[in-house]
């Protein structure tokens, strides 16, 4: 098994082709990465996707794990042929067997005609298989013998099916740790990882916060835009549930927010972050904003309308509150 880097190797080489990247789509799914952590990974994918390799994605639930498969088949030779997603948790063990080999009729009541399974049709292509640790022993054994390109039978079938196809896992488990506790097959584990890539959770990428959080409202509403102090706050954040609790929190933030901007005031967090909300809202978040605004000007060289960009704001709002600072905020440039 081999271990792919999400440090800081190759960054410089590939700086600049991947931040061009950053907004791309994956099979209709956009990638916005700021983080570095993220950049290093991105190289790595594209340098795997080209292999055959089987790629197992580990990670937290909701920190991006779908969109770095999605990527393995984008940037791979096989990126023309067939796409199958199926989550091995979806489905309970007899209807996820037909749905992987597929069936024929007659083979169970209520089959009335034969249905090729998913292995089938991504023949060529790619498979994604998410939350994999949930496969039940009898189904590891099954799938272990398609990974050895084993032919199989169709449920009722007497033909054996031969596929060709790129098996790409997810899992927010330890499968070693399922492996040593007998939950997991250590051949399938293997046969799974032969390269192993971890998603970093969104607490250990505090840069992609902010530009997840404004594609968010934008997707939500465009007109929208967020304080520098909300933007400071979501960055504070732990975020437990990831991605799939920044995209909530937004959505409710747009719902609440009663003029253009969103404010600390409208977002409306987790009872898992609660603790770092208090501590946020203690610690005078006018100051907070003040200081980023501040930062921002001197960044940019007192340039007001490059410091609302850099801030997400438009420049009206900084010339706003700018004049609330006094002397000290209004000699910026224009």
């Amino acid at each position: 098994m081999q271990e792919t880097p999400v440090g800081a190797a190759h960054m410089q080489t590939h700086a600049q082709a991947t931040h061009a990247r950053q907004n791309e789509v994956f099979l209709g799914m956009e990638a916005v990465i700021s983080s570095e952590p993220m950049r290093s990974l991105m190289v790595m994918v594209e340098r795997v996707a080209r292999s055959h390799a089987s790629v197992l994605i580990t990670g937290e639930s909701g920190s991006g794990k779908e969109l770095i498969a999605r990527a393995l088949h984008h940037y791979s030779m096989r990126s023309h042929k067939p796409w199958v997603d199926l989550s091995c948790a979806a489905l309970p063990e007899h209807l996820l067997e037909s749905e992987l080999f597929g069936y024929e009729r007659g083979a169970f009541s209520g089959a009335d005609c034969g249905k090729p399974g998913l292995f089938e049709m991504a023949h060529t292509g790619t498979i994604f298989l998410d939350e994999i640790g949930e496969l039940d022993p009898r189904m590891q054994v099954k799938l272990l013998r398609v990974l050895d390109a084993v032919a199989y039978y169709r449920l009722g079938g007497v033909k054996k099916v031969s596929v060709d196809v790129r098996v790409v896992a997810a899992t927010n488990q330890d499968l070693e740790k399922a492996v040593g506790e007998g939950r997991f097959r250590g051949d399938l584990y293997h046969r799974l990882a032969q390269f192993t890539m971890r998603v970093p959770p969104l607490r250990q990428r505090a840069e992609d916060i902010g530009p997840l959080a404004r594609h968010f409202l934008a997707q939500h509403s465009p007109l929208l835009h967020f304080s520098p102090a909300a933007l400071a706050l979501l960055e504070a954040q732990p975020w437990p549930g990831n991605i799939r609790e920044l995209r909530n929190v937004v959505t409710k933030a747009a719902v609440m927010a009663q003029g253009e901007e969103i404010s600390p005031a409208d977002l409306t967090l987790t009872v898992s972050s609660e603790t770092v909300v208090r501590a946020a809202v203690s610690s005078n978040l006018e100051s907070l904003e003040k200081h980023a605004i501040l930062d921002a000007l001197a960044a940019t060289g007192g340039h007001q309308l490059k410091a609302a960009a850099r801030l997400g704001i438009s420049r009206r709002t900084l010339t706003r509150k700018l004049k609330l600072y006094g002397p000290e905020g209004v000699s910026a440039t224009a």
